[in-house]
């Protein structure tokens, strides 16, 4: 399949639906995270998940990330590929097949997964042993969010426990992650979120120490959370990563210090299909383009245009009556809701400086989700 987009040529040339990466914004987002933890006791480990590109990966490992965070083994399989060493699959893995895929990986860059059972931990040191190799297993700890994890204190420490005891397998520390976090709108909810979740990495990490486990890392935090991760002191390693690119509902959230505010610098390209009416006009890009489950995208720096309703393959706007109508065959720019889906709809990031594309990244792990 052929890219939209060539190097050299203007952002208006290029083919839609497209996924537009603005370097500028990108490149201040990158400094920007590591600037704000620069001198603190904790390390970034990007997560791979928001980006799926291989190119980008390499980008954060340049400017002093740990490695990176995968969600599924065939992420994690792409990351490794481009280069890039140090993977933890932040999730739990389950099944004889992609437990004996994530294994054969460890032979070629360290490779750490998440544990929350103690039959798992059993499969994986199985999978390990037959591909003599040695994992890292982080013993993930519900601290809020309520999806995967153990119990925190007792119910952890004796996982980590079987761990410990487990061959094939390197106890490598906790997975504390408070998703649910990471959208509470106001910086008081985050504050007071991630100082419960805090609280409860200390009653684990205290059980640990009783038992006699060494805990070398607690991992977790994310975009719109980690400096109260970092301040807490309970964290030492943290997992952003839609910092890089930002989206609209991220840009719901209160920001304020010591919050950094990251810029947006992903955006989908589309074009002016159709004006049927003086207030409407329909756009390229519908659900195949951008993802909803966060909202709808919204126009960029174009006020009085609405994105209302979207179905496959088209995008219906709203043209307020004050505002310059677009004209057919007008490119426009949206700010996907939710950056992480969208970016999966793709194959190629078309990279724009000025207003001219000057590279284009191939999704490397687009597609990857088993």
């Amino acid at each position: 399949m052929s890219a939209p987009a060539t190097p050299g040529i203007a952002l208006d040339a290029v083919d839609t639906p497209a996924l537009v990466i603005d370097l500028d914004p990108f490149e201040r987002n990158l400094a920007r995270l590591m600037d704000s933890i620069a001198g603190r006791d904790v390390r970034l480990r990007a997560h791979a998940k928001t980006h799926k590109c291989a190119e980008i990966a390499r980008r954060q490992v340049a400017a002093g990330a740990a490695g990176v965070c995968c969600q599924k083994v065939s992420e994690a399989e792409a990351m490794v590929a481009g280069g890039i060493a140090d993977v933890l699959v932040s999730n739990e893995i389950v099944g004889e097949r992609k437990l004996a895929r994530l294994a054969a990986l460890a032979r070629h860059a360290r490779v750490g997964v998440c544990v929350d059972d103690a039959s798992n931990v059993d499969a994986l040191s199985a999978a390990a042993r037959r591909a003599d190799v040695q994992l890292d297993v982080y013993v993930e700890v519900d601290v809020g969010a309520h999806r995967c994890g153990v119990a925190p204190g007792e119910p952890a420490r004796a996982l980590a426990g079987h761990v410990v005891e487990a061959p094939g397998l390197r106890f490598a520390g906790l997975q504390a992650y408070q998703g649910a976090a990471q959208h509470l709108r106001s910086m008081a909810e985050r504050r007071e979120a991630i100082a419960r979740a805090a609280e409860a990495v200390r009653v684990t990490r205290a059980a640990l120490e009783s038992a006699g486990i060494d805990c070398p890392v607690v991992t977790g935090g994310g975009s719109g959370s980690y400096p109260y991760e970092v301040d807490s002191g309970a964290w030492n390693e943290i997992q952003c990563g839609s910092y890089i690119f930002m989206d609209r509902d991220y840009a719901r959230n209160e920001w304020g210090a010591p919050l950094p505010r990251f810029e947006h610098a992903l955006f989908v390209l589309s074009t002016v299909m159709s004006r049927p009416a003086p207030g409407r006009a329909v756009l390229d890009a519908g659900l195949k383009a951008s993802s909803v489950d966060s909202g709808l995208p919204q126009l960029w720096n174009r006020e009085g245009l609405i994105y209302t309703r979207a179905s496959d393959e088209h995008g219906v706007l709203e043209i307020a009556p004050e505002a310059q109508a677009p004209a057919l065959g007008e490119k426009l720019l949206l700010v996907p809701g939710h950056c992480d889906p969208t970016v999966n709809l793709y194959d190629w990031y078309v990279c724009v400086r000025g207003g001219v594309v000057e590279a284009l990244w191939p999704i490397s792990a687009r597609g990857a989700i088993y």
